[in-house]
């Protein structure tokens, strides 16, 4: 294994700054392909598609976040293995994650092609919309083989300490997709399809060229054809740290669909405006997202190798750094929420919709940088079926019933619908604190 992927020994910030970058900005690469759908499709096409886009890109969010969650198992057993020093077992470990994950993506080319009607009436898709909504689901859905191999590929990546070539292979991927919609949503006039087939073509030139990589690299094990089956105990490994984390990720995820369509029966604006506010809410998110999954891989190799003072001390400088930056996105969404909104949207009405609700948003900032964190730690540590009940008890009893509730106050706000969020975001905190004191007194027992 090469030194800087060992974080093991030495300096802890450095490395974990240096591990954190790459993360990010293949984060917002990918966060991208969403946002120029959005952004080429406000700019060439109507309303109708903006709201489909926004709409039926939340839907496949959700469903991506859910296969990027469940292959974390993959990434936490693939550092603890490397972090034992039982690196051939990362062989085993690829290998039935692949088989595993491959039947997954099948499953899913087929179901989200038929489910896409009844998702897009799930969602409270304005009617004006519906057909185009439909149509976006199908046609990502079709291409889920593409998406779901991404993701695990990255996680392989995330895993041996690499976080700098799937930042390469998603910038190719991006500016795939910025040509496609280029050409099919500027040029042809495809609108919402041809938004939703570069996205699909984009995600299969990332697969291609990431699969030619991994093929080429200097691995610190090796990956043979004898390991490409269903290794009973590595999928049961796998999937019970994978499946609390990707049932917490569904959930919450679901939970936000909830709120979405909550605003979608509010019109046509309101809906158009979310979708835009989520786009952009989707940037500011990423520095804490990138510090979670950082965390993830770290916390895992260290505590493989029985270094949880390392790990606790990775948690807090991870929290330190996340809340300067967190301090200066809270600054610049309050403020010029509708400076981020206009990126997306020509509509004076839609881009006050969405700056008000931003609102809340920034005060969320302030908060994640410490969830996300204490997330990744505790995915790291392995203690995946807390992460999954805290991000359940802050989507299902604070979120929800907030945002439903302030959805009925009149005149209805934005702003105060969007508040649902920081307030389960404070619950969820609190809950990390406890658990992170009885995680130390177990470590250190």
């Amino acid at each position: 294994m090469q030194k800087e992927n060992n974080f093991t020994e030495g300096r802890i910030l450095a490395p974990l700054i240096r591990f954190v970058v790459p993360v990010f900005m293949a984060m917002f690469l990918q966060a991208m392909y969403g946002a120029v759908d959005l952004l080429i499709v406000g700019k060439f096409a109507q309303s109708v598609d903006v709201s489909a886009v926004s709409t039926g890109s939340q839907i496949m969010m959700t469903i991506t976040n859910l296969i990027t969650s469940f292959a974390m198992g993959t990434t936490i057993l693939l550092g603890q293995r490397i972090g034992e020093g039982r690196s051939r077992e990362g062989g085993q470990v690829i290998g039935s994650s692949i088989c595993l994950f491959t039947v997954i993506a099948l499953v899913f080319t087929v179901l989200v092609p038929l489910l896409c009607r009844p998702l897009s009436a799930l969602m409270n898709a304005p009617e004006e919309a519906f057909e185009e909504t439909a149509a976006y689901i199908r046609i990502c859905g079709l291409g889920s083989l593409f998406i779901i191999a991404y993701n695990v590929i990255g996680s392989i990546f995330r895993g041996i300490g690499d976080s700098k070539t799937p930042l390469m292979t998603v910038l190719i991927a991006c500016v795939c997709n910025i040509a496609g919609d280029i050409l099919l949503v500027a040029v042809f006039h495809m609108g919402t399809a041809g938004a939703a087939i570069a996205t699909v073509g984009a995600q299969m030139a990332s697969v291609l060229i990431s699969l030619l990589i991994l093929r080429h690299r200097n691995l610190p094990f090796q990956v043979q054809r004898a390991d490409l089956h269903f290794n009973g105990m590595v999928i049961r490994k796998v999937t019970g740290l994978g499946i609390p984390i990707a049932l917490q990720d569904l959930l919450v995820g679901i939970s936000f669909l909830v709120l979405l369509a909550i605003v979608n029966g509010l019109g046509l604006v309101a809906s158009a405006g979310i979708g835009v506010a989520e786009k952009v809410c989707g940037f500011i998110m990423l520095i804490p997202a990138a510090f979670m999954q950082a965390m993830a891989a770290f916390v895992a190799q260290n505590i493989g190798a029985g270094r949880y003072d390392r790990a606790r001390k990775a948690l807090v400088y991870a929290i330190a750094v996340s809340t300067v930056l967190a301090v200066l996105m809270f600054v610049l969404t309050f403020w010029r929420g509708d400076l981020l909104s206009g990126i997306f949207a020509n509509d004076p009405q839609v881009i006050l919709a969405s700056a008000d609700y931003l609102k809340a948003y920034a005060i969320d900032c302030l908060l994640t940088c410490f969830l996300f964190c204490f997330i990744g730690f505790f995915n790291g540590l392995g203690m995946t079926r807390f992460v999954m009940i805290q991000g359940i008890l802050g989507a299902f009893l604070v979120r929800i019933p907030v945002a439903f509730f302030m959805s009925r106050q009149v005149p209805v706000s934005m702003f105060h619908i969007g508040l649902a969020t920081p307030c389960s975001t404070i619950v969820q905190v609190i809950l990390c604190l406890i658990w992170f004191r009885r995680a130390s007194r177990k470590y250190h027992a």
